[in-house]
């Protein structure tokens, strides 16, 4: 599977008072860019959530930050999924900077797991994901 990139600015609300993005807000910018990689395939989360009946839950995270990203920075979120097992699936996540030089500065490794929507218990990925992931 090739890697997949969103685009996204800094606004004043993901930033501290020194106009620094808050740690915790790199993550939304992560949950973000899987959620537009589903959506570029033409997945929908909702759907998903009806039929099959599945949900996503994000059950571990690391994550290295390099470099601050400030106000009004233009930040490029790449977001590259595999296969990690029969009901999970593992992103390598970064953020870069888009100007001047693609300055990299976050990495993640982002593990989801597939789960029941009615009884949140694991359950296999859907074949949608599957042939998307080229399995």
């Amino acid at each position: 599977m090739s890697a997949f990139s969103w685009q996204v600015r800094v606004y004043w609300e993901d930033t501290d008072a020194g106009g620094i993005v808050y740690y915790a807000n790199y993550l939304r910018f992560l949950e973000r860019a899987r959620s537009e990689w589903l959506r570029s395939r033409g997945v929908s989360q909702r759907a998903l959530a009806v039929d099959p009946g599945v949900i996503f839950s994000v059950v571990a995270l690391e994550a290295q930050y390099r470099r601050p990203a400030r106000l009004d920075d233009a930040l490029v979120i790449g977001c590259e999924p595999r296969r990690d097992g029969g009901a999970s699936l593992v992103f390598g996540q970064s953020v870069r900077r888009t100007h001047p030089d693609g300055e990299l500065l976050l990495t993640a490794t982002v593990r989801v797991a597939c789960l029941d929507a009615t009884s949140l218990k694991p359950r296999r990925l859907p074949e949608v994901l599957l042939r998307e992931l080229g399995h």
